[in-house]
């Protein structure tokens, strides 16, 4: 009864796809006006390729935004360099923007076609992947449905599940259970995310960690960071990283605070999206602080309060340039964001009470440090204070922070290992193309 139930409901989610084919070029319009969508390039999410499919066996790996595309990297590099063509798809411009810098030779970037099945089935029909592999809770039920009707092995890599997800998956029990378990195999980044994702019973549920550990630090462009250096010489620096609205007014108060008795402090604010950056400086400027935009080539001068750097694949330069970190998504409901790359570049680390995300990470990160969340403008001043009081508990707390998130590296091998029932016989057959001449696509 609960399976016939489930079945009509699908039938409902894949009725109302098609219900909203007319609506789809105006929400595509609305995005595209947003900068949410590139507008030379929306055929992809009706599923039309821009590039043509290469010959041989190819991998589709999805995943959703910026962080996820950088932490994915490693994999995609491994599996091209045995010869087999990486088809990776997101959802961001930003995203997008990042693939087109760092993808290896043999991957390349598509935007993921909307959840609705002819869109679904025209790009399944043009890119024929030999196995489909989703990062972290990219959950989209049309697509699993067809990767099914097709035979295609679906396998979630570095799958996470939160509670609150959890809770709101377990409702949808009768739905969701049969398209999850038809996956093939699902990789956890925790033993916590295996056992939330066994209940809601996806297929071949282990943890082999998270592959964010296993991703190099950001980089930065020498030149650039010399200069960012030398326009902030003799200041106290400190970078709130990836912040979402309303983190950057916290971020503002608690350095107004600081800077009343430490004023050489200077804040550099990375937003998560970029295109807030202008936004960010107008409301700051008006609450009186002295705010300079990057994106806009503001000098930074010694009366500078903020800096708002609104650029992208920067965060490796002010992680280098500034010894303490405020990791963001944490003092609003997102739920936290990545603070491996912090630590990699030897930052002391600050964040707030909302880590759903990364519930295992940042509890290890706490025991480790021994410094508790900060849940507003007054507790980040406070900590700030009692960390620029001294350089050595600045760097006592970032050696901490790095030596509480190593044990959890090592997981790009183990997933590697994993896969290997399913890329191996791929890599054969891409050894034998390459050895026996040009054959037909498969």
């Amino acid at each position: 009864m609960a399976e016939a139930g489930g079945a009509l409901l699908r039938g409902v989610y894949r009725a109302a796809g098609y219900a909203a084919l007319p609506l789809v070029p105006f929400l595509l319009a609305w995005r595209t006006r947003k900068g949410k969508e590139e507008r030379g390039r929306r055929d992809e999410r009706y599923g039309r390729p821009s590039v043509n499919r290469p010959a041989g066996p190819l991998v589709w790996i999805h995943v959703a935004s910026v962080g996820e595309t950088n932490a994915v990297m490693p994999l995609v590099a491994r599996i091209a360099g045995e010869g087999i063509s990486v088809l990776l798809t997101t959802v961001t411009v930003t995203s997008a923007a990042v693939a087109a810098r760092r993808l290896p030779k043999g991957a390349f970037h598509q935007y993921v076609p909307l959840d609705i099945e002819p869109f679904v089935d025209r790009f399944l029909d043009a890119w024929r992947p030999d196995v489909a592999l989703f990062f972290e809770s990219e959950l989209w039920p049309t697509i699993m449905m067809r990767l099914a009707a097709r035979g295609i092995p679906e396998i979630r890599i570095n799958a996470r599940m939160t509670e609150r997800s959890f809770a709101r998956w377990e409702k949808l029990g009768s739905i969701m259970r049969p398209l999850f378990a038809q996956i093939a195999l699902t990789l956890a980044q925790s033993e916590g995310d295996a056992k939330r994702l066994a209940a809601l019973g996806f297929g071949g549920v282990r943890s082999v960690g998270n592959l964010k550990f296993d991703v190099p630090a950001p980089g930065a462009d020498a030149a650039a960071l010399t200069a960012f250096r030398a326009a902030t010489a003799g200041r106290e620096l400190f970078v709130a990283a990836s912040t979402h609205e309303g983190e950057e007014a916290i971020v503002a108060a608690a350095h107004r605070r600081v800077r009343a008795t430490r004023p050489r402090l200077l804040t550099v604010i990375v937003p998560r999206h970029p295109v807030r950056g202008p936004a960010i400086r107008d409301a700051l400027a008006a609450e009186g602080l002295a705010v300079s935009l990057r994106s806009a080539g503001d000098p930074v001068g010694p009366e500078t309060d903020i800096y708002v750097a609104d650029t992208l694949g920067e965060l490796g330069l002010f992680y280098r340039a500034a010894p303490v970190a405020f990791v963001g998504g944490t003092l609003v409901p997102v739920g936290g964001h990545n603070p491996i790359e912090a630590a990699l570049l030897g930052a002391a680390i600050l964040h707030g009470p909302a880590v759903a995300n990364a519930t295992e990470i940042y509890a290890a990160l706490d025991r480790g440090t021994g410094m508790p969340p900060v849940t507003g403008a007054g507790d980040l001043a406070e900590a700030l204070l009692a960390l620029y009081a001294d350089p050595a508990t600045i760097a006592e707390a970032a050696a901490r922070a790095t030596a509480a998130l190593a044990p959890f590296a090592g997981s790009l091998d183990a997933t590697l290992a994993a896969l290997a029932p399913w890329l191996e016989p791929l890599a054969r057959t891409a050894r034998a193309r390459a050895s026996g001449g040009a054959v037909a696509a498969s």
